[in-house]
């Protein structure tokens, strides 16, 4: 049994199908990458999962509990993190500053504004943010405003704060996405390590195959709302429905 569990996914658009019964299921501790065309239904996959859609029919299990009909705040809870495309972190606040502020939610189970007055006070939540920020090699940046980081190091910050929750799950939408390839590298070494580290599961949604053939323990391949394949990357490679499936595509 997986850590994560999806089962006879479907969800419709008006007249578009947009998942048919998607199945997958994801070992503990493994990086599973999920890929597919365009409009393959990969965006839509993950929605449901982060609570952000419900699916019309199936299940999704997270740990053995059912994710369906959660919000996403109540999803977070349950273990899991998710990272977006355009890194999520507060512009206006320095690296710190934006680490504290999921230390404080985990601990107390919300922010309070008025928690910066005490702030100088919490040994115990200052201790963990530089933890956090040694972790993703980011400690040098500490008092810089989170604006000014580059891309790279914006997804560096984005993964201290998730890391903060202590997840078990983390789901990421295309987590390189707009990097040059050396922030991509970073990228790729920095998910390396958390999880010969912490051991935390992931899943990964990624066009570039750079990415996920670096990562990747196994792959399931998304086409027209469906999986059509999963294996190991050196299987998925020269799959025939693969193939088939970005015939013409710009991106694989």
């Amino acid at each position: 049994m997986g850590i994560l569990e999806v089962q006879n996914v479907n969800k419709h658009f008006g007249g578009l199908h947009a998942l048919n019964n998607v199945n997958l299921d994801v070992k503990e501790g493994s990086v599973h990458a999920i890929i597919g065309p365009n409009g393959a239904g990969k965006s839509t996959f993950l929605n449901c999962l982060i609570g952000k859609l419900e699916p019309d029919t199936g299940s999704v299990m997270f740990q053995g509990k059912p994710v369906l009909g959660k919000k996403p705040h109540e999803i977070n809870q349950l273990g899991i993190s998710r990272v977006f495309q355009t890194p999520e972190i507060f512009t206006d606040l320095t690296v710190f500053e934006n680490v504290m502020i999921p230390c404080f939610a985990h601990r107390d189970g919300s922010f309070m504004m008025n928690a910066w007055k005490k702030v100088k006070g919490e040994t115990d939540i200052r201790e963990q943010a530089e933890q956090m920020l040694i972790d993703v090699n980011m400690q040098d940046k500490l008092h810089m405003d989170a604006a000014s980081l580059s891309r790279g190091d914006k997804r560096r910050l984005e993964m201290a704060m998730c890391l903060s929750q202590n997840p078990k799950l983390l789901l990421l939408d295309e987590p390189t996405a707009g990097m040059a390839r050396a922030d991509t590298n970073a990228t790729i070494d920095l998910l390396k390590h958390i999880g010969e580290t912490r051991g935390i599961t992931k899943v990964i949604i990624e066009h570039d195959m750079h990415v996920v053939f670096s990562l990747a323990d196994t792959i399931s391949v998304l086409a027209q709302g469906a999986i059509i394949a999963e294996g190991l990357p050196d299987d998925i490679k020269g799959h025939p429905k693969v193939r088939e499936a970005y015939l013409g595509e710009a991106e694989v």
